[in-house]
């Protein structure tokens, strides 16, 4: 192999570097007119109303509990097997992060666990379906549940920018639509559909929710006149208003954020082009078993997770993760779930078998290099490190498995 393949990296090009060197030498290296240019991008290709970015994705979500009026005795309901920070950000208002199972075929929230946990849990304010891996969830079934109690629903879309679905009877939906949340937040990490190096952003159709979002994102300060609670202010007054945080987006960061959303189609073409040839050569072997997308549903492959039967085969995940890592593939786990990381159980009791859908897909989930950059040749080169290594690791652990059996026949 030519090079070492990592499960993701970022696709930048001399556009990238010419948009962020003309911001270097404009003189408005923060605050500046970026942001809104940038937003402005994201509500074009969304459809939403209105889009705030801030400093990262965890930020966004953080962002969005505080905007949705999260506190201390509220519970909001989410997957196990998201990233810390969609649970985290429940945390940092205060609320309570409860868990609901995940289906096994989509690895979203499963919506008949996640009705039951509406049913059974004390104070739930709010939902927080994660589209993992790229997947949008089934917004229309969530939010209809969401709406019969009156919950709120913000979509942690950081896997899903490109991604769409279609409406029951309607159109296609960009995921980022908001119509059917309150909020969806996105990541703009090197990984992500685009990079802005760090980044994030909230979209929601909501002018209330909108304007709460910019005045915690700085601080909690605003300087328009029409707001000052204060009578006569000179022209350099401003007001803080609200507990807020520094959570901007440099304009350095949101020029690279504009010429990347420029080509999120080719990306997410290209995303699912890598796709497409992994199923098509993985699709044989049926101790693999592959994300399935569901008509009505467009994936933005973030990932591309897929199950091997490690168990059935006789390999130990670990040494032939090593094994692919000595050849020069770097794949990934996602993830391990939250409930089983210590902070989780010694504050909330969560322990293993609670959620025991999710704990069997980390048992055998592995995620696949997937990023624009990624060559046919590449993929081809990931699918026989993957056959070659399995297929080797397991003649290595029944050959053991003998050697150990022979050894107890001798001793007894």
């Amino acid at each position: 192999m030519k090079r070492t393949i990592s499960y993701g990296r970022q696709t930048i090009d001399e556009d990238d570097i010419a948009a962020v060197t003309r911001v270097l030498g404009s003189g408005m290296l923060t605050q500046g007119p970026a942001a809104q240019e940038l937003e402005d991008a994201i509500t074009a290709h969304t459809g939403a109303r209105y889009a705030v970015v801030c400093a990262n994705g965890t930020a966004a979500l953080h962002l969005a509990c505080m905007a949705a009026g999260l506190g201390s005795k509220d519970s909001a309901i989410t997957s196990p097997i998201t990233f810390l920070a969609t649970s985290n950000a429940a945390l940092y208002v205060g609320a309570r992060p409860v868990f609901a199972d995940i289906d096994p075929e989509t690895f979203n929230i499963d919506p008949s666990e996640l009705e039951k946990k509406i049913e059974d849990t004390h104070r739930v304010k709010a939902i927080i379906p994660v589209h993992f891996a790229g997947l949008p969830c089934g917004m229309e079934r969530i939010y209809g549940m969401a709406r019969k109690k009156g919950l709120i629903v913000i979509e942690d879309a950081c896997h899903a920018l490109g991604a769409s679905w279609k409406e029951k009877d309607g159109p296609w939906r960009a995921v980022g639509s908001s119509t059917h949340s309150d909020m969806t937040v996105f990541s703009f990490h090197p990984v992500k559909s685009i990079t802005t190096g760090e980044g994030g952003a909230v979209t929601t159709n909501d002018r209330t929710l909108y304007e709460r979002l910019k005045l915690l994102r700085s601080h909690g300060v605003t300087k328009d006149g029409g707001k000052f609670m204060t009578g006569n202010a000179p022209p350099w007054h401003y007001e803080m208003h609200e507990l807020g945080y520094n959570y901007r987006l440099s304009d350095i960061q949101c020029a690279l954020g504009i010429s990347q959303m420029k080509k999120i189609e080719r990306f997410i073409e290209r995303r699912t082009r890598i796709a497409e040839l992994y199923t098509s050569i993985l699709s044989r072997y049926p101790f693999i078993k592959l994300p399935v997308v569901s008509s009505g549903f467009r994936s933005a492959y973030h990932l591309y997770p897929v199950r091997i039967a490690f168990d059935e085969i006789g390999v130990c995940k670990a040494e032939w993760f090593e094994m692919m890592k000595k050849i020069g593939v770097n794949l990934q786990v996602h993830y391990i779930p939250v409930h089983l990381q210590p902070y989780y159980r010694k504050q909330f009791g969560y322990r293993a078998g609670d959620f025991p859908v999710a704990e069997r897909f980390y048992e055998t989930e592995v995620s696949l290099p997937i990023y624009p950059l990624l060559t046919d040749e590449e993929v081809g080169a990931v699918t026989s490190a993957i056959l070659s290594t399995l297929a080797h690791a397991s003649t290595l652990s029944a050959k053991a498995a003998r050697r150990q059996k022979e050894k107890r026949a001798i001793c007894f």
